[in-house]
Protein backbone atom coordinates (compact mmCIF):
# COMPACT_ATOMS: atom_id res chain seq x y z
CA UNK A 1 0.00 0.00 0.00
CA UNK A 2 2.81 2.21 0.77
CA UNK A 3 4.44 1.78 -2.91
CA UNK A 4 0.91 2.67 -4.30
CA UNK A 5 0.99 5.79 -2.47
CA UNK A 6 3.95 6.74 -3.53
CA UNK A 7 3.57 6.03 -6.94
CA UNK A 8 0.22 8.15 -6.91
CA UNK A 9 -2.71 9.75 -4.13
CA UNK A 10 -5.33 7.69 -6.34
CA UNK A 11 -5.91 6.86 -9.62
CA UNK A 12 -7.14 10.63 -10.36
CA UNK A 13 -3.44 11.55 -10.11
CA UNK A 14 -2.30 8.69 -12.40
CA UNK A 15 -1.57 8.40 -16.28
CA UNK A 16 -4.36 5.61 -16.97
CA UNK A 17 -2.88 3.56 -20.00
CA UNK A 18 -6.52 3.58 -22.11
CA UNK A 19 -5.04 0.76 -24.41
CA UNK A 20 -5.83 -1.33 -21.43
CA UNK A 21 -9.89 -0.43 -22.26
CA UNK A 22 -12.20 -1.24 -24.99
CA UNK A 23 -15.39 -0.41 -25.70
CA UNK A 24 -17.99 -2.86 -26.08
CA UNK A 25 -20.89 -0.93 -26.20
CA UNK A 26 -21.88 2.04 -29.09
CA UNK A 27 -22.24 4.56 -26.94
CA UNK A 28 -19.29 5.73 -25.01
CA UNK A 29 -20.33 8.64 -23.12
CA UNK A 30 -21.51 8.58 -19.88
CA UNK A 31 -25.65 10.33 -19.34
CA UNK A 32 -26.02 13.17 -17.30
CA UNK A 33 -28.53 11.84 -15.07
CA UNK A 34 -26.65 9.13 -13.86
CA UNK A 35 -26.29 7.85 -10.40
CA UNK A 36 -23.43 5.61 -10.40
CA UNK A 37 -20.41 3.73 -12.14
CA UNK A 38 -20.31 -0.05 -11.68
CA UNK A 39 -17.38 -2.23 -11.66
CA UNK A 40 -19.11 -5.84 -12.62
CA UNK A 41 -16.39 -8.19 -11.61
CA UNK A 42 -15.74 -11.53 -12.62
CA UNK A 43 -12.47 -13.05 -12.96
CA UNK A 44 -10.21 -10.54 -10.92
CA UNK A 45 -11.39 -10.74 -7.46
CA UNK A 46 -9.22 -8.47 -5.49
CA UNK A 47 -9.57 -4.64 -4.68
CA UNK A 48 -6.26 -3.34 -5.27
CA UNK A 49 -3.61 -3.93 -8.23
CA UNK A 50 -6.84 -4.22 -10.24
CA UNK A 51 -6.87 -1.96 -13.43
CA UNK A 52 -10.21 -2.62 -14.20
CA UNK A 53 -11.41 -1.69 -10.21
CA UNK A 54 -9.32 1.36 -11.03
CA UNK A 55 -10.86 2.67 -14.31
CA UNK A 56 -14.13 2.24 -12.38
CA UNK A 57 -12.99 4.56 -9.76
CA UNK A 58 -11.55 6.55 -12.46
CA UNK A 59 -14.68 7.18 -13.86
CA UNK A 60 -17.11 7.87 -10.47
CA UNK A 61 -14.07 10.09 -9.01
CA UNK A 62 -14.07 11.96 -12.81
CA UNK A 63 -18.27 12.20 -12.45
CA UNK A 64 -18.38 12.60 -9.08
CA UNK A 65 -20.69 9.68 -9.14
CA UNK A 66 -21.05 6.66 -6.25
CA UNK A 67 -19.02 3.44 -7.10
CA UNK A 68 -20.91 0.32 -7.04
CA UNK A 69 -19.12 -3.15 -6.83
CA UNK A 70 -21.01 -6.46 -8.20
CA UNK A 71 -19.93 -10.19 -8.71
CA UNK A 72 -22.57 -12.09 -10.11
CA UNK A 73 -22.47 -15.64 -8.92
CA UNK A 74 -23.61 -18.49 -10.69
CA UNK A 75 -25.19 -21.85 -9.34
CA UNK A 76 -22.19 -23.99 -11.64
CA UNK A 77 -19.70 -23.08 -14.09
CA UNK A 78 -17.84 -26.17 -15.90
CA UNK A 79 -16.64 -29.07 -14.00
CA UNK A 80 -15.96 -26.53 -10.93
CA UNK A 81 -16.98 -28.52 -7.30
CA UNK A 82 -16.92 -26.96 -3.91
CA UNK A 83 -13.22 -26.87 -3.84
CA UNK A 84 -13.95 -23.83 -6.27
CA UNK A 85 -16.70 -22.58 -5.46
CA UNK A 86 -15.19 -22.47 -2.09
CA UNK A 87 -11.96 -20.69 -2.40
CA UNK A 88 -13.81 -18.35 -4.56
CA UNK A 89 -16.18 -17.31 -2.43
CA UNK A 90 -13.79 -17.00 1.08
CA UNK A 91 -11.84 -14.70 -1.32
CA UNK A 92 -14.85 -12.67 -2.42
CA UNK A 93 -15.68 -12.16 1.41
CA UNK A 94 -12.52 -10.29 1.90
CA UNK A 95 -13.31 -8.41 -1.42
CA UNK A 96 -16.98 -7.43 0.27
CA UNK A 97 -14.95 -6.27 3.49
CA UNK A 98 -12.15 -4.46 1.87
CA UNK A 99 -14.92 -2.51 -0.50
CA UNK A 100 -17.19 -2.04 2.78
CA UNK A 101 -13.39 -0.16 4.39
CA UNK A 102 -13.57 1.76 0.83
CA UNK A 103 -17.08 3.04 1.11
CA UNK A 104 -17.64 1.10 -2.42
CA UNK A 105 -21.01 -1.19 -2.13
CA UNK A 106 -20.36 -4.22 -2.36
CA UNK A 107 -23.33 -6.50 -3.88
CA UNK A 108 -23.27 -9.87 -4.57
CA UNK A 109 -26.26 -11.22 -7.30
CA UNK A 110 -27.56 -14.09 -7.84
CA UNK A 111 -27.80 -15.63 -11.19
CA UNK A 112 -26.37 -15.57 -14.59
CA UNK A 113 -25.16 -12.01 -15.00
CA UNK A 114 -27.05 -11.34 -18.18
CA UNK A 115 -30.31 -12.08 -15.43
CA UNK A 116 -29.17 -9.91 -13.03
CA UNK A 117 -26.86 -7.39 -13.95
CA UNK A 118 -29.08 -5.36 -16.79
CA UNK A 119 -32.13 -5.17 -13.84
CA UNK A 120 -29.47 -3.84 -10.94
CA UNK A 121 -28.37 -1.16 -13.61
CA UNK A 122 -31.32 0.16 -14.75
CA UNK A 123 -32.96 0.14 -11.13
CA UNK A 124 -29.85 1.87 -9.50
CA UNK A 125 -30.01 4.86 -12.34
CA UNK A 126 -26.36 3.65 -13.75
CA UNK A 127 -24.92 5.31 -16.16
CA UNK A 128 -22.12 3.09 -16.92
CA UNK A 129 -20.37 -0.59 -16.53
CA UNK A 130 -16.65 -1.97 -16.44
CA UNK A 131 -15.68 -5.55 -16.64
CA UNK A 132 -12.71 -7.52 -16.80
CA UNK A 133 -11.33 -9.27 -19.41
CA UNK A 134 -11.60 -13.67 -19.96
CA UNK A 135 -10.71 -14.93 -23.23
CA UNK A 136 -12.66 -18.16 -22.60
CA UNK A 137 -15.65 -18.78 -24.24
CA UNK A 138 -18.05 -18.93 -21.29
CA UNK A 139 -17.22 -15.45 -19.92
CA UNK A 140 -16.63 -14.02 -23.08
CA UNK A 141 -20.61 -15.14 -23.91
CA UNK A 142 -21.58 -13.57 -20.62
CA UNK A 143 -20.30 -10.11 -21.80
CA UNK A 144 -22.03 -10.18 -25.07
CA UNK A 145 -25.46 -11.55 -23.24
CA UNK A 146 -25.21 -8.46 -20.62
CA UNK A 147 -24.21 -6.16 -24.13
CA UNK A 148 -27.48 -7.37 -25.69
CA UNK A 149 -29.71 -6.63 -22.37
CA UNK A 150 -27.79 -3.38 -20.96
CA UNK A 151 -29.64 0.01 -21.75
CA UNK A 152 -28.64 1.59 -25.33
CA UNK A 153 -27.53 4.51 -23.43
CA UNK A 154 -25.24 2.79 -21.23
CA UNK A 155 -21.90 2.51 -21.65
CA UNK A 156 -20.23 -0.77 -21.55
CA UNK A 157 -16.10 -1.13 -21.45
CA UNK A 158 -14.12 -4.20 -20.36
CA UNK A 159 -10.27 -3.79 -19.34
CA UNK A 160 -7.88 -6.43 -19.21
CA UNK A 161 -6.84 -6.62 -15.77
CA UNK A 162 -5.64 -10.02 -15.42
CA UNK A 163 -2.46 -9.66 -18.68
CA UNK A 164 0.65 -7.47 -17.84
CA UNK A 165 0.33 -6.52 -21.87
CA UNK A 166 -3.25 -6.61 -22.67
CA UNK A 167 -4.34 -9.44 -24.58
CA UNK A 168 -5.74 -7.64 -27.73
CA UNK A 169 -2.50 -4.98 -27.85
CA UNK A 170 0.35 -7.78 -27.33
CA UNK A 171 -0.77 -9.51 -30.51
CA UNK A 172 -3.73 -9.06 -33.14
CA UNK A 173 -3.70 -12.57 -34.01
CA UNK A 174 -3.21 -16.48 -32.60
CA UNK A 175 0.66 -16.61 -31.80
CA UNK A 176 2.75 -19.83 -33.35
CA UNK A 177 4.85 -20.47 -29.75
CA UNK A 178 6.09 -18.69 -26.88
CA UNK A 179 9.37 -17.69 -29.46
CA UNK A 180 6.86 -15.91 -31.37
CA UNK A 181 5.20 -13.68 -28.62
CA UNK A 182 8.24 -13.21 -26.20
CA UNK A 183 9.58 -10.14 -27.95
CA UNK A 184 6.30 -8.82 -28.47
CA UNK A 185 5.42 -8.85 -24.79
CA UNK A 186 9.40 -7.87 -23.52
CA UNK A 187 9.07 -4.77 -25.74
CA UNK A 188 5.62 -3.78 -24.17
CA UNK A 189 6.69 -4.42 -20.67
CA UNK A 190 7.85 -0.80 -19.89
CA UNK A 191 4.78 0.51 -21.30
CA UNK A 192 2.67 -1.44 -18.83
CA UNK A 193 4.62 -2.99 -16.14
CA UNK A 194 4.16 0.10 -14.20
CA UNK A 195 3.29 0.21 -10.15
CA UNK A 196 -0.14 0.58 -9.24
CA UNK A 197 -2.06 3.75 -8.28
CA UNK A 198 -4.27 2.85 -4.95
CA UNK A 199 -7.99 2.57 -4.74
CA UNK A 200 -8.93 4.83 -1.94
CA UNK A 201 -12.09 5.74 0.11
CA UNK A 202 -14.78 6.62 -1.98
CA UNK A 203 -15.84 10.34 -1.49
CA UNK A 204 -18.96 10.28 -3.13
CA UNK A 205 -21.42 7.73 -0.92
CA UNK A 206 -24.14 5.62 -2.65
CA UNK A 207 -28.04 7.06 -1.14
CA UNK A 208 -29.02 3.09 -1.50
CA UNK A 209 -26.53 0.68 0.17
CA UNK A 210 -25.50 -2.84 -0.78
CA UNK A 211 -27.77 -5.67 0.69
CA UNK A 212 -26.19 -7.39 3.52
CA UNK A 213 -24.64 -10.69 2.09
CA UNK A 214 -25.64 -13.96 3.52
CA UNK A 215 -23.01 -15.96 2.50
CA UNK A 216 -24.31 -19.74 4.18
CA UNK A 217 -27.14 -18.74 1.78
CA UNK A 218 -24.93 -18.38 -1.16
CA UNK A 219 -23.19 -21.63 -0.55
CA UNK A 220 -26.36 -23.34 -0.35
CA UNK A 221 -27.91 -21.87 -3.53
CA UNK A 222 -24.93 -23.87 -5.42
CA UNK A 223 -25.48 -26.87 -7.74
CA UNK A 224 -21.52 -28.29 -7.24
CA UNK A 225 -20.41 -31.34 -6.67
CA UNK A 226 -19.43 -31.74 -3.29
CA UNK A 227 -17.43 -34.99 -3.03
CA UNK A 228 -14.17 -32.91 -4.19
CA UNK A 229 -13.30 -31.63 -0.75
CA UNK A 230 -11.67 -27.92 -0.28
CA UNK A 231 -8.03 -28.43 0.59
CA UNK A 232 -5.95 -27.14 3.65
CA UNK A 233 -2.90 -25.99 2.18
CA UNK A 234 -4.50 -22.82 0.61
CA UNK A 235 -6.08 -20.06 2.86
CA UNK A 236 -8.26 -18.32 -0.07
CA UNK A 237 -7.85 -14.41 -0.60
CA UNK A 238 -5.65 -11.57 -1.09
CA UNK A 239 -4.01 -11.42 1.71
CA UNK A 240 -3.49 -15.09 2.12
CA UNK A 241 -2.53 -15.02 -1.33
CA UNK A 242 0.20 -11.92 -0.95
CA UNK A 243 1.81 -13.79 2.50
CA UNK A 244 2.39 -16.93 -0.63
CA UNK A 245 4.30 -14.22 -2.38
CA UNK A 246 6.04 -13.07 0.34
CA UNK A 247 7.51 -16.58 1.20
CA UNK A 248 8.33 -17.71 -2.09
CA UNK A 249 10.36 -14.94 -2.33
CA UNK A 250 12.09 -15.56 0.80
CA UNK A 251 12.64 -19.35 0.83
CA UNK A 252 11.86 -20.27 -2.82
CA UNK A 253 12.31 -18.21 -5.18
CA UNK A 254 16.73 -18.47 -4.74
CA UNK A 255 15.77 -22.21 -5.58
CA UNK A 256 13.36 -21.31 -8.33
CA UNK A 257 16.10 -21.45 -11.70
CA UNK A 258 17.81 -24.81 -10.88
CA UNK A 259 15.05 -26.66 -9.27
CA UNK A 260 11.89 -25.86 -10.66
CA UNK A 261 11.35 -28.87 -12.89
CA UNK A 262 12.21 -31.01 -9.49
CA UNK A 263 8.39 -33.08 -7.69
CA UNK A 264 10.49 -33.19 -4.47
CA UNK A 265 12.01 -29.73 -4.36
CA UNK A 266 9.84 -26.78 -2.91
CA UNK A 267 11.03 -24.69 -5.71
CA UNK A 268 7.62 -23.12 -7.19
CA UNK A 269 5.88 -20.21 -6.36
CA UNK A 270 2.50 -22.42 -5.58
CA UNK A 271 0.85 -18.76 -6.82
CA UNK A 272 -1.93 -20.42 -9.83
CA UNK A 273 -4.57 -20.65 -7.48
CA UNK A 274 -4.58 -16.84 -6.33
CA UNK A 275 -3.50 -15.88 -10.18
CA UNK A 276 -6.28 -18.30 -11.18
CA UNK A 277 -9.05 -16.64 -9.31
CA UNK A 278 -7.84 -12.98 -9.85
CA UNK A 279 -6.92 -12.81 -5.84
CA UNK A 280 -3.22 -11.77 -6.57
CA UNK A 281 -2.43 -9.94 -9.21
CA UNK A 282 0.49 -11.46 -11.72
CA UNK A 283 1.56 -7.86 -12.26
CA UNK A 284 2.33 -7.23 -8.76
CA UNK A 285 4.38 -10.23 -8.11
CA UNK A 286 6.33 -9.75 -10.90
CA UNK A 287 6.97 -6.33 -9.16
CA UNK A 288 8.12 -7.73 -6.54
CA UNK A 289 10.12 -10.49 -7.54
CA UNK A 290 11.91 -8.89 -10.00
CA UNK A 291 13.54 -6.43 -7.29
CA UNK A 292 15.50 -9.53 -6.49
CA UNK A 293 17.12 -9.97 -10.33
CA UNK A 294 20.45 -8.74 -8.96
CA UNK A 295 20.45 -11.42 -6.47
CA UNK A 296 18.79 -14.48 -8.30
CA UNK A 297 18.84 -13.71 -12.20
CA UNK A 298 18.15 -16.82 -13.44
CA UNK A 299 15.27 -17.55 -11.16
CA UNK A 300 14.16 -13.85 -11.41
CA UNK A 301 13.83 -14.69 -15.64
CA UNK A 302 12.92 -17.71 -15.52
CA UNK A 303 9.83 -16.97 -13.27
CA UNK A 304 8.86 -14.12 -15.57
CA UNK A 305 9.09 -16.67 -18.71
CA UNK A 306 6.37 -19.01 -17.02
CA UNK A 307 4.06 -16.73 -15.40
CA UNK A 308 4.24 -13.48 -17.91
CA UNK A 309 5.38 -14.90 -21.63
CA UNK A 310 3.68 -18.16 -21.21
CA UNK A 311 0.84 -17.36 -19.19
CA UNK A 312 -0.11 -14.88 -21.66
CA UNK A 313 0.68 -17.24 -24.11
CA UNK A 314 -2.24 -19.12 -23.24
CA UNK A 315 -4.40 -15.96 -23.17
CA UNK A 316 -3.47 -15.51 -26.99
CA UNK A 317 -4.28 -18.95 -27.82
CA UNK A 318 -8.03 -18.83 -26.10
CA UNK A 319 -8.86 -15.98 -27.70
CA UNK A 320 -7.85 -15.87 -30.75
CA UNK A 321 -8.38 -19.79 -31.05
CA UNK A 322 -12.25 -20.80 -30.38
CA UNK A 323 -11.52 -24.67 -30.28
CA UNK A 324 -8.96 -24.07 -27.41
CA UNK A 325 -9.49 -27.35 -25.78
CA UNK A 326 -10.21 -29.28 -29.27
CA UNK A 327 -8.47 -31.35 -31.27
CA UNK A 328 -9.86 -29.45 -34.17
CA UNK A 329 -7.72 -26.08 -32.53
CA UNK A 330 -4.62 -27.77 -33.37
CA UNK A 331 -1.77 -27.52 -35.65
CA UNK A 332 -2.20 -29.58 -39.32
CA UNK A 333 0.81 -31.11 -38.44
CA UNK A 334 -0.46 -32.57 -35.16
CA UNK A 335 -4.16 -33.63 -36.32
CA UNK A 336 -2.27 -35.33 -39.11
CA UNK A 337 0.30 -37.27 -37.13
CA UNK A 338 -2.52 -38.10 -34.63
CA UNK A 339 -4.84 -39.33 -37.52
CA UNK A 340 -2.06 -41.47 -38.89
CA UNK A 341 -1.59 -43.27 -35.76
CA UNK A 342 -5.04 -43.07 -34.03
CA UNK A 343 -5.26 -46.99 -35.01
CA UNK A 344 -1.73 -47.88 -33.34
CA UNK A 345 -1.82 -50.51 -30.64
CA UNK A 346 -1.93 -48.62 -27.34
CA UNK A 347 -0.05 -51.42 -24.30
CA UNK A 348 -2.81 -50.54 -21.88
CA UNK A 349 -6.24 -48.45 -22.26
CA UNK A 350 -8.08 -47.31 -19.24
CA UNK A 351 -11.79 -46.00 -18.63
CA UNK A 352 -12.03 -42.44 -16.65
CA UNK A 353 -12.45 -44.24 -13.44
CA UNK A 354 -9.36 -45.86 -13.37
CA UNK A 355 -7.48 -42.65 -14.03
CA UNK A 356 -9.39 -40.83 -11.57
CA UNK A 357 -8.77 -43.24 -8.89
CA UNK A 358 -4.85 -43.08 -9.86
CA UNK A 359 -5.46 -47.17 -10.42
CA UNK A 360 -3.00 -47.36 -13.46
CA UNK A 361 0.35 -49.88 -14.44
CA UNK A 362 2.63 -46.39 -13.32
CA UNK A 363 3.33 -45.49 -9.64
CA UNK A 364 4.54 -42.03 -10.84
CA UNK A 365 1.55 -41.00 -13.05
CA UNK A 366 -0.81 -42.89 -9.86
CA UNK A 367 0.99 -40.32 -7.43
CA UNK A 368 0.68 -37.58 -9.86
CA UNK A 369 -3.09 -37.55 -10.00
CA UNK A 370 -3.67 -38.77 -6.18
CA UNK A 371 -1.72 -35.45 -5.55
CA UNK A 372 -3.77 -33.23 -7.44
CA UNK A 373 -6.90 -35.48 -6.06
CA UNK A 374 -5.83 -34.55 -1.93
CA UNK A 375 -4.15 -31.33 -3.07
CA UNK A 376 -5.91 -29.79 -5.42
CA UNK A 377 -2.33 -28.72 -6.96
CA UNK A 378 0.00 -31.20 -9.52
CA UNK A 379 3.46 -30.35 -9.60
CA UNK A 380 3.81 -28.53 -13.25
CA UNK A 381 6.64 -30.66 -14.82
CA UNK A 382 4.41 -33.94 -13.78
CA UNK A 383 0.96 -32.19 -15.34
CA UNK A 384 2.90 -32.74 -18.71
CA UNK A 385 3.89 -36.31 -18.04
CA UNK A 386 0.60 -37.08 -16.60
CA UNK A 387 -1.16 -35.41 -19.77
CA UNK A 388 1.17 -37.18 -22.20
CA UNK A 389 0.59 -40.46 -20.76
CA UNK A 390 -3.31 -39.87 -20.81
CA UNK A 391 -2.68 -39.75 -24.30
CA UNK A 392 -0.79 -43.04 -24.86
CA UNK A 393 -3.46 -44.85 -22.50
CA UNK A 394 -6.47 -43.77 -24.11
CA UNK A 395 -8.85 -44.82 -27.41
CA UNK A 396 -7.88 -41.44 -29.40
CA UNK A 397 -6.58 -37.98 -29.26
CA UNK A 398 -10.02 -36.82 -28.81
CA UNK A 399 -10.84 -39.10 -25.63
CA UNK A 400 -7.02 -38.30 -24.18
CA UNK A 401 -7.99 -34.24 -24.17
CA UNK A 402 -11.24 -34.65 -22.89
CA UNK A 403 -10.39 -36.90 -20.26
CA UNK A 404 -7.27 -34.51 -19.01
CA UNK A 405 -9.63 -31.99 -19.05
CA UNK A 406 -12.16 -33.15 -17.05
CA UNK A 407 -9.68 -34.11 -14.29
CA UNK A 408 -7.62 -30.52 -14.35
CA UNK A 409 -11.00 -28.73 -14.53
CA UNK A 410 -12.23 -31.38 -11.62
CA UNK A 411 -9.52 -31.49 -8.90
CA UNK A 412 -7.25 -28.55 -10.23
CA UNK A 413 -7.07 -25.68 -8.11
CA UNK A 414 -6.45 -23.49 -11.26
CA UNK A 415 -8.65 -25.48 -13.54
CA UNK A 416 -11.12 -24.06 -16.31
CA UNK A 417 -8.35 -21.84 -17.01
CA UNK A 418 -6.02 -20.93 -20.65
CA UNK A 419 -2.85 -22.56 -18.74
CA UNK A 420 -4.99 -26.03 -18.47
CA UNK A 421 -6.16 -25.93 -21.83
CA UNK A 422 -3.27 -24.63 -23.07
CA UNK A 423 -1.68 -27.49 -20.78
CA UNK A 424 -3.63 -30.12 -22.09
CA UNK A 425 -3.41 -29.41 -25.75
CA UNK A 426 0.68 -28.90 -25.90
CA UNK A 427 0.68 -32.57 -24.13
CA UNK A 428 -1.87 -33.98 -26.37
CA UNK A 429 -1.88 -32.13 -29.62
CA UNK A 430 1.61 -30.31 -29.67
CA UNK A 431 0.19 -26.81 -29.21
CA UNK A 432 3.12 -24.46 -29.47
CA UNK A 433 5.38 -27.08 -30.11
CA UNK A 434 6.82 -28.61 -32.90
CA UNK A 435 7.10 -32.08 -34.63
CA UNK A 436 9.45 -34.56 -32.88
CA UNK A 437 10.56 -38.14 -33.77
CA UNK A 438 7.87 -40.13 -34.80
CA UNK A 439 6.78 -43.13 -32.97
CA UNK A 440 3.99 -45.16 -32.36
CA UNK A 441 0.75 -43.78 -30.86
CA UNK A 442 2.42 -40.02 -30.43
CA UNK A 443 3.41 -39.96 -34.12
CA UNK A 444 5.51 -36.64 -33.90
CA UNK A 445 4.15 -35.18 -30.81
CA UNK A 446 6.80 -34.80 -28.10
CA UNK A 447 7.06 -38.25 -25.96
CA UNK A 448 8.07 -38.47 -22.10
CA UNK A 449 8.77 -41.69 -20.19
CA UNK A 450 9.13 -43.16 -17.27
CA UNK A 451 12.73 -43.48 -17.47
CA UNK A 452 13.22 -40.13 -18.78
CA UNK A 453 11.35 -39.10 -15.59
CA UNK A 454 13.64 -41.29 -13.33
CA UNK A 455 16.98 -39.35 -15.25
CA UNK A 456 15.47 -35.89 -14.00
CA UNK A 457 14.80 -36.96 -10.26
CA UNK A 458 14.06 -39.20 -7.24
CA UNK A 459 11.28 -40.78 -8.47
CA UNK A 460 10.94 -43.24 -6.19
CA UNK A 461 11.11 -40.84 -3.17
CA UNK A 462 7.70 -38.70 -4.94
CA UNK A 463 5.80 -42.21 -5.22
CA UNK A 464 6.55 -42.74 -1.50
CA UNK A 465 4.93 -39.44 -0.88
CA UNK A 466 1.95 -40.01 -3.12
CA UNK A 467 0.86 -43.79 -2.31
CA UNK A 468 -2.45 -44.53 -1.54
CA UNK A 469 -1.17 -46.27 1.49
CA UNK A 470 -0.50 -43.49 3.19
CA UNK A 471 -3.36 -41.62 1.73
CA UNK A 472 -5.95 -43.89 3.16
CA UNK A 473 -6.89 -45.13 0.17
Amino acid sequence: MQARLRFAPSVQDFKYNKKRVRLVSQDSYLKDAAKGVVYWMSRDQRVQDNWAFLYAQRLALKQQLPLHVCFCLVPKFLEATIRHFGFMLKGLQEVAEECQELDIPFHLLIGFAKDVLPAFVVGRGIGGVVTDFSPLRVPMQWVEDVKERLPGDVPFVQVDAHNIVPCWVASDKQEYAASTIRRKIHDRLSEFLTEFPPVIKHPYPSAAPAEPIDWNACHASLQVDCSVKEVTWATPGTAAGLAVLESFIGERLKSFGTDRNNPNRAALSNLSPWFHFGQVSVQRAILEVQKYRSKYKESVDGFIEEAVVRRELADNFCYYNRNYDKVEGAYNWAKTTLKLHAQDKRSHLYELKQLEEGKTHDPLWNAAQLQMVHEGKMHGFLRMYWAKKILEWTRSSEEALKFAIYLNDRYELDGRDPNGYVGCMWSICGIHDHGWTERAVFGKIRYMNYAGCKRKFNVGQFERRYDPHQLGQ
